[in-house]
């Protein structure tokens, strides 16, 4: 625990109310017993000490006076008893039995907490009356409501209070807690969260709905923020770090609801350290270095110490700013090399793993729009095909230690090329499995704000004034944020021995519609009112559902909880070699349908999406 200033003064008068008491109480007891008073000093310095210690370890240092609660005075009435009952025990062995009688002890105990709690309250009086004296409030305040009654909403009522600039006037609370609804809050009403918030934000013409219930999951998270959104308010998240949070009262900590609230699942956290240990001291290359996930990817490798990053991408807008942006944070504390180049050029990658001689690879240089690829497949064949296959060759010729393919949860049962592409990258992989190289695959599903992803059109289309295109209301699909997918990457590259598939365990899929009508209100705008959800039919190559990433047969587990292997596939180097002759023939006629056709030959899970479509009726009934 670190102390600073304030908190070795607030110490400091702790222990002088106890010297106080004690003095106090051993005036009376001097006096009552006049024949018995040569150990009192003795009896002083164990009862400060005690009650110093108890109070320490208890916590009461680490509360934010200024946001006290009745419970945190009751943590420090809870404290001094222990700190008695313990003082009595070493009073009386350290004196060979001889104490103060027990009545004197509580005394001091008792007189000590009531100096203290009384200087507590008063500090905190002093703080909320002087401030309150400079709060200036904006001629139009936000009526608003705090949803939860506890800690945190009597902070965020606190802060509000208190603070020198708001433009929010808190009206009422919501809680659903029994005990809790129909009382006051400093003079605040707490209304059922469950029942009747509607008429309440009516009639008290609330317009924003703050949740300060900073320890609710990530499924209480999801269904508070649809509830709030479902009254039609403005709804915000308060979460301040009482602890170690903004504590000068400038600044009101609320932030937005975003996307990311309304998964209903927490945040996957993966253990790093393995990663460190993988890429510290060592040259790492990132293909595709400037995408989002490879920036991002570049963004915790340079977190984890390694010798030289190399950036390679054939989008040199992308990969500069991923260069300035790296630059800016850690400076010449980085060797950073920044390439462009294609991975379809195996002459210009033999160039680089000469000059750069990295020790592993994480390929995430790829084609990966679907419609587009539906149109240009000979594209996504050379891409990502031969481009994996370029880099993964580059690999073995120069004896690295890892190459870490990315992938996507399209590659399951394929419905569109750019997904048989990625299908056949893994079979590329797998084959070259078993010599000096340890080469793997991480496959994941959605990624939220990726390049081209949904959620970025759908807000464009907003700013636009709508409408907000769906191509099928009865679309799912799984999500997961940039730092989870890049986090997966990193600890599966780790994990990796040779030739496997990693996949993650994403939780339920999440209906597209869903998110674009909750888009739409975070935005201020009422779906179908302000802006309009037109559905303009699949695209071609699209599922309705994306395959479950954990619904196949025998995959094993990790030492995560959330990454399984899936089997490894039975293809040889000479098996691959063929698949990649019969492609190359196809490109070589020009003709699409040919390249469509050998990838269906190829890959034999790669059917036309109404194979999959027209079992979904089915499929979305169990759901």
């Amino acid at each position: 625990m670190s102390f600073s200033k304030r908190k070795i003064a607030l110490m400091l008068i702790d222990i002088s109310f106890t010297v106080i008491a004690c003095l106090v109480f051993f005036f009376l007891y001097a006096y009552q017993y006049p024949n018995s008073t040569d150990s009192l000093i003795l009896h002083a310095v164990i009862y400060v000490a005690s009650q110093f210690v108890v109070r320490l370890v208890c916590g009461v240092y680490r509360i934010v006076w200024r946001y006290a609660t009745v419970k945190n005075c009751i943590l420090i009435g809870i404290s001094d008893v222990i700190a008695c009952v313990l003082a009595y025990v070493i009073d009386k062995l350290a004196n060979n039995g001889s104490t103060l009688p027990p009545v004197f002890v509580a005394g001091i105990f008792m007189l000590s907490l009531l100096l203290t709690e009384f200087s507590r309250l008063e500090y905190k009086n002093h703080k909320t009356v002087s401030r309150q004296k400079k709060v200036v409030r904006t001629k139009e305040t936000i009526r608003c409501g705090i949803v939860g009654a506890g800690y945190a909403g009597i902070a965020l009522l606190d802060e509000i209070t208190v603070g020198t600039s708001t433009e929010y006037e808190p009206v009422c609370f919501f809680d659903n807690d029994s005990v809790k609804i129909g009382n006051s809050i400093q003079g605040l009403k707490i209304y059922d969260l469950v029942n009747g918030m509607q008429s309440v934000v009516d009639e008290l013409s609330i317009k924003t709905l703050i949740i300060a219930i900073p320890s609710c999951t990530a499924e209480r998270r999801k269904e508070l923020s649809q509830a709030c959104i479902a009254v039609g308010c403005d709804v915000k998240f308060y979460d301040f770090d009482l602890k170690n949070g903004n504590l000068d009262g400038t600044k009101l900590q609320l932030r937005d609801v975003n996307i990311a609230d309304l998964l209903g699942r927490d945040q996957i956290k993966l253990d790093l350290t393995s990663a460190n240990a993988m890429i510290k001291g060592k040259t790492v290359m990132v293909t595709g270095g400037g995408g989002s996930i490879g920036s991002e990817l570049c963004r915790q490798i340079a977190s984890h110490s390694p010798k030289t990053l190399v950036i390679v991408d054939i989008y040199e807008n992308n990969a500069y700013e991923i260069q300035q942006e790296l630059v800016r944070k850690y400076g010449n504390n980085l060797d950073l090399k920044v390439l462009i180049a294609s991975v379809r050029d195996k002459a210009k990658l033999n160039v680089i793993f000469e000059r750069v001689k990295p020790d592993i690879v994480f390929h995430a240089a790829a084609h990966k729009h679907v419609p587009l690829m539906e149109v240009s497949p000979d594209e996504a064949v050379k891409n990502n095909v031969f481009g994996t296959y370029n880099v993964a060759t580059c690999c073995e010729e120069y004896g690295l230690q890892k190459m870490i393919l990315i992938s996507t949860d399209k590659a399951v049962n394929p419905t569109n090329c750019m997904g048989a592409t990625k299908r056949m990258c893994e079979m590329i992989i797998q084959s070259k499995s078993g010599g000096k190289t340890e080469f793997a695959a991480v496959r994941f599903g959605n990624v939220l704000g990726s390049n081209g992803s949904v959620i970025p059109l759908f807000r464009n289309q907003i700013a636009e004034g709508g409408p907000v295109t769906l191509t099928d209301k009865r679309i799912t699909r799984f999500f997961m944020t940039i730092p989870e997918a890049t986090q997966l990457v990193l600890e599966a590259g780790a994990m990796a021995k040779g030739g496997e598939i990693f996949v993650l365990d994403m939780g339920k899929p999440v209906k597209i519609l869903d998110l674009a009508e909750n888009l739409i209100t975070l935005s201020g705008y009422k779906p179908y009112v302000d802006i309009d959800i037109v559905e303009v039919g699949l695209r071609p190559g699209e599922k309705l559902y994306e395959e479950l990433l954990m619904n196949t047969e025998g995959l094993t587990k990790t030492d995560n909880a959330k990454i399984f292997i899936e089997p490894k596939g039975d293809f040889t180097r000479e098996t691959v070699e063929e698949k990649l002759m019969t492609l190359k023939k196809a490109l070589a006629t020009d003709d699409n349908a040919e390249v469509i056709s050998a990838m269906k030959t190829v890959v034999p899970t790669y059917f036309d999406n109404s194979h999959y479509n027209d079992k979904v009726p089915a499929y979305a009934e169990t759901k």
